[in-house]
């Protein structure tokens, strides 16, 4: 594990990340961007085994508020751009500090959205990007999805469970959930901005997802032409957990096609 410190408006923040896979600087960077409650360490050994399969270098890390990154302050509040901020300021410039150029993303739930949000954002400046269970629009299902973790958060050991990869699991849990649960944030739509995407994009759905219907990547879809969509039976929001040998090689064959 190793940590790099980012300029922001208040004081530096502290970035968890780590290196996976190839350890050769010709190898193409595959960045991997978290859930909503994910971390470096919730990934496991997923991207390890992607990066092996594609013979790439990956670097995984955690956000502001997660893992051992900088966590939220007690009195500090996610604002219904918090994905925006980090598609467009602190992953641009963690990849900066680092010497990462023209990456592929690839993006979970939140993630996801961070990712498409950084392809809308810089053309140009993405080998592709490939997103599981991203979110383009606030649903329904969703909410409650999230309203039901917030319940077990109070009354059951979740706390407990998150704290063995978050340093404060307070920060990471109520950012998110907050946030999600807000009514201003019941209008969050990113369905006209990805529009702008011009890189190659997989998605990937479970069809079973409980935090989302498949609207959200047939939107994706419908709005960037050159998505190539994998939606899979027997599998819920986490298809990386779900079903990892079919998301590695649908991976496999989008990120090296011959």
């Amino acid at each position: 594990m190793a940590f790099v410190s980012l300029p922001s408006a208040s004081a530096p923040l502290r970035i968890e990340f780590a290196w996976v896979g190839s350890t050769s600087a010709d190898s193409p960077a595959m960045v991997f961007l978290h859930e909503g409650l994910g971390s470096v360490a919730m990934w496991r050994d997923f991207p390890a085994r992607l990066c092996e399969a594609i013979g790439a270098r990956g670097l995984v890390y955690s956000r502001p508020g997660y893992g051992q990154s900088t966590p939220r302050s007690a009195n500090e509040k996610w604002m219904p751009d918090f994905m925006h901020r980090q598609a467009r300021e602190v992953l641009p410039a963690l990849l900066r500090e680092l010497g990462i150029a023209r990456p592929w993303l690839f993006g979970h739930s939140d993630g996801g959205s961070i990712a498409l949000l950084c392809a809308a954002a810089f053309p140009d400046a993405l080998q592709g990007a490939v997103v599981l269970a991203p979110h383009i629009l606030v649903e329904d299902v969703s909410v409650s999805s999230i309203a039901k973790a917030r319940e077990a958060y109070l009354q059951t050991d979740l706390k407990q469970r998150l704290a063995r990869y978050h340093d404060d699991p307070d920060s990471a849990f109520w950012g998110w959930n907050d946030i999600w649960l807000a009514p201003a944030f019941r209008r969050w739509s990113i369905e006209e901005e990805i529009r702008a995407i011009r890189c190659p994009m997989l998605a990937i759905q479970g069809i079973d997802d409980e935090y989302g219907t498949l609207e959200q990547v047939r939107g994706i879809a419908r709005r960037v032409p050159q998505t190539q969509l994998l939606e899979l039976p027997d599998c819920g929001h986490s298809p990386h957990r779900d079903q990892p040998d079919a998301v590695i090689e649908a991976v496999r064959r989008f990120v090296r096609p011959s």
